[in-house]
C-alpha cells in the first residue's frame, strides 16, 4: 500500500509495512496464452496483508504500458473495477485478465474476470481508490500529488518508467510472474527489492489464508537511517517513483 506525505528529508526513507497496512498487489503475470505459457490468461493478484478486513468497493486496477503515452486505465480494456467483496486478513483475490490464445491451463477459479491485455515482459499496474482513469502515466504525463494520493499500490515491472522505490520489479517472460515476497506480506515501497520472478502460481479467495506478522523487519538501509536518530521525527512514508 502507498502512503503519500510531505517529507522534508532527502534520504528516501522507506518504512517497513506493519500488519495494519492493507491491500497490495501480490502477483502479476502477463504471458497468458503465449507460446509456452503455463496458463491461458494474464492475471493480477491482490492480497490483504493487514490485520483487519478490507472492502474493495469503489477501487480498480489500472494498467499502462511500460513506456507508452497512454494514461493508466484510459484506453479501452485497461481498467478493471473491483467488486464489493471484503478481503479478510491474509486473503488473496485473483483477477483474470486477457488471453492471447488457448495455450496453457485455465487459472484457478478467478474472483473477478476482465480483459486487460498485459505485457509479458514489462508494464505498470496500479491499485487505485476510484474507478475513473488516473489521468497520468508516471512517464510522459507525470502524476500530480492528488493523483498519487489515489494510488493504493503500484507495481512497475521490466522496462517500466514508473515504479515504487529505486528499481522496477524484475522483467518477466511467458513463463514467469512477479511475486511480492513473504507471500505478499512485505511492502517497503521498493518494487525492485520486494518482488522476485518465478513460475506463476495464482491464488484466489479460496486459497489458504496467509496472515502476516505484526511487523515486517525493516531493510538494513532503513535500520541504518533510523540509527541516526530520525525515528522520532514521525516521518511519513512517501512514494519514490522513477
Amino acid at each position: 500500500m502507498v502512503s503519500v506525505g510531505i517529507v522534508t528529508l532527502t534520504l528516501g526513507l522507506m518504512m517497513a509495512r506493519t500488519a495494519d497496512a492493507g491491500v497490495v498487489i501480490s502477483q502479476v503475470y502477463g504471458g497468458g496464452g503465449n507460446s509456452g505459457a503455463p496458463f491461458t490468461n494474464d492475471f493480477i493478484e491482490l492480497f490483504n496483508n493487514g490485520s483487519t478486513p478490507q472492502s474493495l468497493a469503489g477501487w480498480s486496477v489500472q494498467y499502462a504500458s511500460a513506456t507508452g503515452t497512454g494514461n493508466f486505465g484510459f484506453n479501452a480494456g485497461e481498467l478493471t473495477p473491483l467488486s464489493s467483496v471484503t478481503l479478510q486478513a491474509g486473503q488473496y483475490f485473483l483477477i483474470q485478465e486477457a488471453s492471447n490464445a488457448a495455450v496453457g491451463a485455465p487459472l484457478p477459479t478467478p474472483d473477478l474476470t476482465d480483459t486487460i491485455a498485459m505485457s509479458a515482459t514489462g508494464a505498470k499496474v496500479a491499485l487505485v481508490n476510484g474507478v475513473a482513469s488516473l489521468g497520468c502515466n508516471g512517464g510522459s504525463t507525470p502524476c500530480t500529488p492528488a493523483q498519487l494520493a489515489l494510488i493504493i499500490d503500484l507495481v512497475g515491472y521490466g522496462g517500466a518508467n514508473f515504479w515504487e522505490g529505486t528499481n522496477p520489479a524484475p522483467t518477466l517472460s511467458n513463463t514467469t510472474a512477479d511475486f511480492r515476497t513473504g507471500g505478499g506480506c512485505t511492502d517497503t515501497n521498493n518494487n525492485g527489492a520486494e518482488f522476485f520472478a518465478a513460475g506463476p502460481a495464482p491464488r484466489n479467495t479460496a486459497s489458504p489464508l496467509n496472515v502476516c506478522s505484526v511487523a515486517q523487519a525493516p531493510e538494513p538501509a532503513t535500520l541504518a537511517i533510523l540509527g541516526l536518530g530520525l525515528a522520532g521525527l514521525g516521518v511519513m512514508r512517501r512514494r519514490r517513483a522513477a
